[in-house]
């Protein structure tokens, strides 16, 4: 196993340099767009981009090469082009290894490093996600558990029509009528995210967490009903039976167990799906100061350094939940060897 992890670890690195280069490449080819502020604030951001070896400053213009800006201080003109591109990736990965630096914002805050702006956007997502987690998990197992046990029954009918409607709906659909519902027509819950006091906080945490956790719910739960419906009619689980156990027993000693091996990985793909993308309609229609907002806000206003941090972020974190979800099948059934011969 060890050995299993330390081989996906490398190549899941190798991918990401490959990917990160690809994004990179592609990122630098879009057109500079001319920083907010006035020519002292420009003027400091292009400096500090060519400190950083993405952008070259001439104090003549150059034939031949599109001008991205021209700045007046004290009567002085400076006119900055971008850099070569190859000059600029290599600049780049040295950047990030001997300073971790992954560039500014222009658009969104200048100046600002993309990291800082990453960090305090980022626990907004974590939040909304885990909390609509907690919430979605227990509830779509048990009703998943409950289906199977009354299985052709009306409770399994039931339950069997809402999954079917609920995981219908998009998260964004799902988040537009609770707020007309909640919030425009009842005026229950605040309409956008509001922090303004711990009170506001919660209720503002309610709406986007239940958008989140409605189709989340539907999933688990119909997952949940498939799996332990195919378990309950197995061999083994007869075999249990007629050895003495009761069928609670059976049901909690056997099935669930064998019943969860496909589910819980399934859960933890949920979660980084939603942390990465999920979750993007929801915090930018609930005006959630989170992860998707800024990748939106970035891609509409052409801040390019942002957008690719916010993009290198979900590469990562795709690449190891894939190892993670890989290695969760041995902890979860110890007869699972992830890499081993056969």
């Amino acid at each position: 196993m060890g050995k299993y992890v330390l081989k996906r670890l490398g190549l899941a690195f190798i991918t990401g340099f490959i990917i990160l280069t690809l994004v990179f490449i592609l990122n630098k080819t879009l057109p500079v767009d001319t920083p907010v502020g006035n020519d002292t604030a420009r003027n400091s951001y292009w400096l500090t981009e060519v400190a950083r070896g993405y952008m070259e400053k001439f104090p003549k213009a150059q034939k031949g090469r599109e001008l991205v800006d021209q700045v007046t201080i004290n009567g002085r003109v400076t006119y900055f082009y971008t850099a070569p591109i190859m000059k600029q990736y290599f600049r780049w990965i040295g950047n990030i290894i001997t300073k971790w630096d992954w560039g500014t914002s222009q658009q969104i805050e200048l100046g600002v490093k993309a990291t800082t702006i990453i960090k305090q956007r980022l626990p907004y997502s974590i939040r909304i996600n885990i909390i609509s987690t907690v919430i979605a998990v227990p509830l779509g197992i048990a009703l998943g558990i409950w289906a199977a046990l009354k299985k052709n029954k009306a409770t399994d009918s039931i339950i069997s029509t809402a999954v079917m409607i609920f995981i219908s709906v998009p998260s964004f659909i799902m988040v537009t009528l609770l707020m007309s519902l909640l919030c425009y027509n009842n005026r229950i819950l605040p309409s956008q995210w509001d922090e303004g006091t711990v009170a506001k906080s919660i209720q503002s945490m309610i709406i986007p967490t239940l958008a989140l956790s409605f189709g989340s719910i539907a999933g688990y739960a119909r997952s949940t009903r498939a799996e332990l419906c195919e378990v309950m009619s197995s061999e083994y689980l007869l075999l249990a039976r007629t050895k003495g156990l009761t069928r609670g027993q059976a049901i909690r000693r056997h099935a669930l167990r064998n019943a969860m091996v496909p589910i819980i990985p399934g859960i933890i793909a949920q979660f980084i799906a939603d942390l990465t993308g999920g979750s993007l309609i929801v915090e930018r229609l609930y005006g959630i100061p989170g992860i998707g907002t800024l990748y939106v806000n970035a891609l509409n206003r052409k801040d390019w350094n942002i957008l690719f941090v916010v993009m290198a972020f979900d590469v990562v974190i795709g690449l190891l939940s894939g190892i993670l979800l890989d290695v969760s099948y041995g902890f979860i059934d110890p007869r699972i060897r992830m890499g081993a011969k056969k």
